[in-house]
Formats: structure tokens, C-alpha cells, sequence
């Protein structure tokens, strides 16, 4: 199956992450993970994991705390200070990256092309490479400068998908909005799941 790069930086929206990381090993596919310091703190405040920073560890960490299930797929992290990791260069094979979720000063230091860490450099790598780039900003209210951020890396090819879920669905769960979220995420990769329900319309 195919590798899709998962960028976690300190952006509110840690249950997000989880859905997306069990989806992509669920559909058979490998998840290459590179945690910010600020996305470890969220996912230890929003889901109770704690993490190391050291990759070994944090293999070992979520692959006990995820819902990985019977997925052929397996999960992969690098220390966000490796910028020599192959996540890093452009001839690495990927089929995608998402970041998730992607605080405002992640998205401003990928619009500008500033690679400060190893989850920088791989968005950047993935842009020039033409590759499918999603990035899931869950912030509110927006400045201007933020607004600007998003403008300008979706002119450079990426997908900005906000973790704003719907209500059609009828949701009667947080469980079930962050479902939608990580099945449309996982959708923009081009992976299966069944975290997704499609509206088919009202029948009128």
C-alpha cells in the first residue's frame, strides 16, 4: 500500500490526529508521524498520551494507545529534529501528508517555506513535489494574517480543511463530528473508510 506522512504540531484537535492515524492503518496503508514538541503537550492535555520525543518510545506509545485494529498497515514516527529523515527529501515515495491538527504558526512557516522542524521541511518537500498536502487548522476567530497564511498555501497547491464539522448527519456524539472531520481528511488523501457518511440528499 502506500506511506502518507501524518504532521502533528500544537494546534487544538488531538482526537482528530487519532481518527486519521487508525483510519490510514485501517485502509492497509503506513502512517510516517513526526510530532512538534507543542502537538505532544495537546495530545497529552486532549487524550491523556503521553509522549517521550523519543521515536522508539512513541512507536511503542501510540501503537498501545490507538485503535489500530486489523489493519495491514503500520505506524512510523522521527524526531522532529531529524532533518535528514527521509519524510525530509522529495524523492522519499508518499502519496500524501496531512498536518494535523496545524496551529496558525505551523501554516505561517509552511506559507513562507520556513522548514524550522523535520514536520516543516516534509510539507515543503510535498509541496514542490506537487504532492496532495492537507493541512486541518482548528483555530477561531481568524485574523487577517491568518486568512492571508491559508491564501497563500492554497495557491501553492495545498488543502486547507478546517476541523469545522457539519450537522446534516446527525451526530449523537462528539465521537460522530470528530468522525466526519478525519473522513473527510482521509477522503482528500484518497484513502477508503468508513468514517465518512456522504449526504444523499433529502429525497424532495
Amino acid at each position: 500500500m502506500s506511506n502518507y506522512v501524518v504532521g502533528i504540531s500544537g494546534g487544538s484537535g488531538a482526537p482528530y490526529t487519532r481518527r486519521v492515524i487508525e483510519g490510514l492503518v485501517e485502509a492497509g496503508h503506513d502512517a510516517k508521524i513526526v510530532v512538534t514538541d507543542a502537538g505532544r503537550r495537546v495530545f497529552e492535555i486532549e487524550l491523556g498520551i503521553v509522549l517521550t520525543g523519543d521515536r522508539d518510545s512513541d512507536t511503542q506509545i501510540l501503537t498501545e494507545n490507538l485503535d489500530l485494529g486489523s489493519g495491514s498497515g503500520s505506524i512510523e514516527l522521527f524526531d522532529q529534529r531529524n532533518v535528514a529523515a527521509t519524510i525530509a527529501s522529495g524523492s522519499y515515495e508518499c502519496a500524501g501528508m496531512v498536518v494535523v491538527p496545524c496551529s496558525m504558526g505551523t501554516l505561517a512557516r509552511i506559507a513562507t517555506g520556513i522548514s524550522s522542524n523535520l514536520l516543516e521541511r516534509a510539507a515543503d518537500a510535498a509541496l514542490k513535489e506537487r504532492r496532495r498536502l492537507i493541512l486541518v487548522p482548528r483555530e477561531t476567530p481568524l485574523s487577517l494574517i491568518h486568512l492571508r497564511n491559508m491564501t497563500a498555501v492554497t495557491e501553492a497547491g495545498a488543502i486547507v480543511m478546517p476541523a469545522m464539522p457539519g450537522f446534516y448527519h446527525l451526530p449523537e456524539s462528539v465521537d460522530d463530528l470528530v468522525d466526519m472531520i478525519a473522513g473527510r481528511v482521509l477522503d482528500g488523501l484518497g484513502v477508503d473508510s468508513n468514517l465518512l457518511r456522504r449526504w444523499q440528499g433529502t429525497g424532495d
